[in-house]
């Protein structure tokens, strides 16, 4: 065979299958490494994003998440019965000063009741003025994921979580739940709850009415300096107009 023949069919090969495995390498590194979100396009049509944080985010320059579009965000400030996160007071406050409508979440633990940690949360937290509702984080930890919880017993000690809760800041609290966390215990059992959904790889199961999308858990954005290098963002499913009347 001719040398240039075999040299174009070399080329010909390459282009029809090593660029594009390579093209997919590079999008998979991308997508892992935050600097594309698979939900990114979906999520893009939501007029209010926000963000949620810990103390794993390490200090936040809040001025500087506001310039970044952010228009709210939900901070730790409790988890279980006794945990505090030590940022949350600095977070929530600087959060506000910075023009960003600030909300407190708790971590719930599906290892100590309801009513305690309702009770850290609310001596911890207090009531801050504009305060957007309370959120409970419920989701697997630990061995939880293949160990799992009693339903009916999950379902107990988050109720009387939530209707602590409830009656200490006069509004239904949000809900942050997993697909397969909905699934198990909030399905048919919680109505009249906003939910926050985390759905990463796609955009969030239909039926499900959600208030908050948490679509990626790679977000980059400059102004904090922690030991998480990436920060969760998320969306607001209603209009502008609906997130000023949002309580």
């Amino acid at each position: 065979m001719h040398k240039s023949k075999k040299i174009k069919r070399l080329i010909k090969y390459i282009l029809i299958t090593a660029v594009p495995a390579l093209i997919c390498v590079l999008l998979a590194c991308s997508v892992s490494r935050g600097y594309i979100h698979i939900n990114g396009f979906s999520a893009s049509k939501y007029a209010i994003k926000g963000v949620d944080v810990s103390h794993y985010q390490g200090e936040i320059d809040w001025s500087e998440i506001r310039e970044q579009g952010i228009g709210f965000a939900y901070i730790k400030a409790t988890e279980g019965s006794s945990h505090v996160d030590d940022r949350f007071a600095y977070n929530y406050e600087n959060a506000k000063n910075a023009g960003i409508r600030a909300g407190a979440y708790h971590f719930f633990s599906f290892d100590s009741p309801g009513k305690t940690q309702a009770e850290n949360f609310i001596n911890n937290v207090g009531e801050y003025s504009e305060m957007l509702p309370p959120a409970a984080d419920v989701e697997f930890y630990g061995d939880k994921r293949t160990n799992r919880p009693d339903a009916e017993s999950v379902r107990k000690e988050l109720k009387d979580f939530l209707g602590a809760l409830e009656e200490r800041y006069k509004t239904k609290p949000v809900i942050y739940v997993t697909e397969d966390i909905y699934d198990l215990y909030i399905d048919g059992y919680f109505r009249g709850y906003p939910l926050w959904v985390r759905s990463i790889w796609g955009t969030p199961p239909k039926g499900i009415e959600w208030t908050f999308w948490q679509y990626t858990d790679k977000g980059r954005l400059e102004g904090f300096a922690g030991d998480e290098t990436y920060i969760d963002l998320n969306v607001f499913s209603g209009t502008k107009e609906e997130w000023e009347v949002f309580r």
